[in-house]
């Protein structure tokens, strides 16, 4: 899912076609079990916080990249975003809604629920990876973004609309076509937006796991730098 491919990590391209292969079926069996069983919905408030009655809600609806897949408790860019917010001035009760393994489809189905329950101001939507990995049609992708994003905003949120790429032995047609989709629908529903979520990680396979699909613990402060910027500023649009 990367963009600033070397000569070197042409030949790592080659190898994840095989690994996402292997990496969808794992996410899609060992996610299942370690958390589709049971959603691991994690909501944390602000020490500083108001009253959650008077709070804001923030709702990350992702796949594995957010979902710390392969990482210890507590240390993804998510559960990192939680604890910027805790120091800052802006007081948020963040929910992790994120399943490995999801793809659009499996989000939006989830999204209404999750809208119900955590009443957000903002969400943050990290889906898309998965769709291109398993072949799925980009037609399919950008209508589940492009509900997920009417949903959202039905319920009164702001979207912040998390932007992949993919290797370019997946065809550079494709590869562009998919890359191009995010800032399309951001600027077409006029949303928030992360141009690449892997911005600056996605040509160091030291800071991948063994898979070079998911970032290490010592990446995903890159992850949140890549989030941080474009959160603030639909924090504070009116």
């Amino acid at each position: 899912m990367c963009t600033h491919w070397t000569r070197n990590n042409l030949r790592l391209a080659k190898r994840l076609t095989i690994a996402v292969i292997a990496a969808a079926s794992v996410v899609s069996g060992v996610a299942a079990a370690q958390t589709k069983a049971s959603p691991r919905l994690t909501s944390t408030a602000s020490a500083h916080a108001q009253p959650a009655a008077r709070a804001n809600a923030l709702l990350v609806l992702g796949d594995s990249l957010s979902a710390e897949y392969g990482l210890p408790r507590g240390t993804g860019w998510v559960a990192l975003l939680t604890q910027k917010l805790d120091q800052s001035a802006n007081h948020y009760i963040v929910t992790n809604g994120s399943i490995s393994g999801d793809t659009t489809t499996d989000g939006l189905s989830r999204l209404p629920n999750l809208l119900k329950r955590t009443q957000p101001k903002i969400v943050i939507v990290e889906l898309g990876g998965n769709d291109a990995l398993r072949g799925l049609p980009l037609a399919t992708t950008r209508a589940n973004l492009i509900a997920i994003i009417g949903l959202s905003k039905a319920a009164g949120a702001k979207v912040l609309l998390v932007g992949m790429q993919i290797p370019p032995n997946y065809g550079p047609t494709y590869t562009r076509a998919f890359a191009n989709l995010y800032g399309e629908l951001a600027k077409q529903y006029g949303v928030g937006l992360v141009p690449f979520l892997l911005n600056g990680i996605a040509d160091k396979p030291e800071l991948f796991q063994a898979d070079q699909i998911h970032p290490v613990p010592q990446a995903q402060p890159a992850l949140l730098d890549n989030v941080w910027t474009p959160l603030q500023t639909l924090i504070h649009t009116k």
